[in-house]
């Protein structure tokens, strides 16, 4: 139900670096994290780039959106700078870059398909298209991805272009149609937030023969009690605090 490693780096480097760049990846592997979740959005001309926000802002200075801006231009972006001025040399990445930057590490990596509002199909088709194109080039060397989402469509875009490329599929708080979604995407796992987690709901899901995933757990005690519960595994900011191993 769960192959895939039990504790991930969240955004690549949690708490210690600046998010969804490979920065963040290399801070997750200083700390011995050789699993990695970050998100994917596609900028103006269909290229994948690891970014959370549509819009610019955050971890983006200025004005704007990413769906708008051509790659070439996102590329050129401080994305690390709102973090600590260390980090003003980095860059937006590409999700190409970060794919092959981790399998060259041997890091497993959750890729969140995060689309810009409207491109939620051709987001989940370009990202597993392009995951497609990676793998046969590594041929048998690659290790499989999975995929997530809270975008439906984008989920099921994703598993139309590659079936073979497994999916979980991502929610906030309690759905009655979960397992419905679930079946209908030919999901492996249920990826939640832990703050809605309940023991009774982790039951139904694992009775159920679902993978459950949560996010994003940041303190030791929270993590102890809900692998109790019988969660696969969690992503953390807490890289510091929560180590690759705990779960051993």
């Amino acid at each position: 139900m769960w192959p895939y490693p039990k504790i991930v780096a969240h955004r690549g480097g949690g708490s210690l670096a600046p998010e969804n760049t490979l920065a963040a990846i290399q801070c997750g592997l200083d700390y011995g994290f050789r699993a990695v979740e970050f998100d994917v959005m596609l900028s103006k001309d269909g290229i994948p780039v690891l970014m959370h926000d549509p819009e610019f802002g955050r971890t983006i200075a200025g004005q704007g959106n990413v769906a708008s801006t051509l790659a070439a231009e996102l590329l050129n972006k401080d994305a690390g700078s709102w973090f600590d001025t260390r980090f003003s040399h980095v860059r937006v990445p590409t999700y190409e870059e970060v794919f092959v930057f981790c399998q060259s590490h041997q890091i497993w990596m959750n890729v969140e398909i995060k689309p810009a509002p409207g491109f939620e199909e051709q987001t989940g088709k370009v990202v597993a298209s392009l995951t497609q194109q990676l793998m046969r080039e590594l041929g048998d060397q690659a290790i499989p991805p999975l995929f997530s989402s809270f975008s439906f469509a984008a989920l099921r875009s994703a598993k139309e272009q590659a079936p073979e490329i497994a999916r979980g599929y991502l929610l906030d708080e309690y759905e009655a149609t979960w397992l419905t979604s679930l079946t209908d995407l030919g999901a492996i796992a249920l990826h939640t937030n832990q703050r809605h987690l309940t023991q009774a709901w982790a039951a139904q899901i694992k009775n159920a023969a679902f993978g459950l995933f949560c996010y994003t757990v940041n303190s030791p005690e929270r993590a102890s009690e809900i692998l109790k519960w019988g969660v696969d595994g969690f992503c953390t900011d807490r890289i510091d605090l929560i180590a690759a191993n705990f779960a051993d």
